[in-house]
């Protein structure tokens, strides 16, 4: 697959050819959502807690005598029917994690950029850096390369191209070693410049794994 390379100024700067063999499959929708499920219960806290009957500051006094008022019987006001009490059943601190196959989320990845670059929402940028921290100008470029929703990745991140784009709403810049399904996903438009081409190529060759892998986590 050829696409046109561009510059941040809108020119043409030649082609560039995208492997098939992760960016030509025909997407699966099981294969994404396993995966972004999985990076999503990897971020999820899990630190949501409820009192129980005996976390709770009360009286233990039996609220009434137990024979002859006529009302059902009762011991103290932590029981979870009455205001103020433990919550029947409530949210415990717990790791909402679980395992996913490295061969999985490797094919998932290249199903999320095979998906962007069928969808034609795919662009490859001759580079990402600009002289000079100006939020204005690199909004005004990205308007005219039709911009407002869009996950940049570059091999090694400009210093002043991510200080000028991360005020701008709606645009995440990320290297490739923080690349993951979920962020190519929620954003309407992928932007690849060419070294972050060779660095996925790298990436999904295995190269560097345990670095890798470690990223994945923390994007998780």
């Amino acid at each position: 697959m050829d696409i046109v390379v561009k510059t941040l100024a809108g020119e043409d700067a030649g082609t560039v050819s995208l492997p098939d063999e992760t960016f030509g499959l025909e997407p699966r929708a099981d294969l994404l959502h396993r995966v972004v499920r999985w990076q999503l219960a990897r971020r999820q806290a899990g630190t949501h807690k409820s009192l129980t009957r005996g976390e709770i500051n009360a009286t233990g006094k039996k609220m009434y005598r137990q024979k002859g008022t006529g009302r059902a019987r009762h011991s103290d006001k932590k029981a979870p029917q009455f205001r103020g009490g433990s919550k029947a059943h409530g949210p415990k601190v717990r790791d909402h994690s679980h395992e996913l196959p490295k061969k999985v989320r490797a094919l998932g990845l290249r199903h999320a950029l095979s998906a962007k670059a069928k969808g034609a929402t795919l662009i490859v940028l001759e580079n990402a850096a600009v002289d000079a921290v100006k939020t204005k100008a690199l909004r005004e470029q990205f308007a005219a390369l039709g911009l407002s929703n869009a996950l940049i990745i570059d091999a090694d991140v400009d210093a002043n191209f991510a200080k000028a784009a991360r005020n701008i709403p709606m645009i995440d810049v990320l290297p490739v070693a923080g690349l993951n399904v979920y962020d190519i996903m929620r954003r309407d438009t992928l932007v690849l410049t060419r070294s972050a081409l060779d660095g996925i190529e790298a990436r999904l060759a295995g190269a560097g794994a345990a670095a890798i892998n470690a990223a994945e986590g923390e994007a998780a």
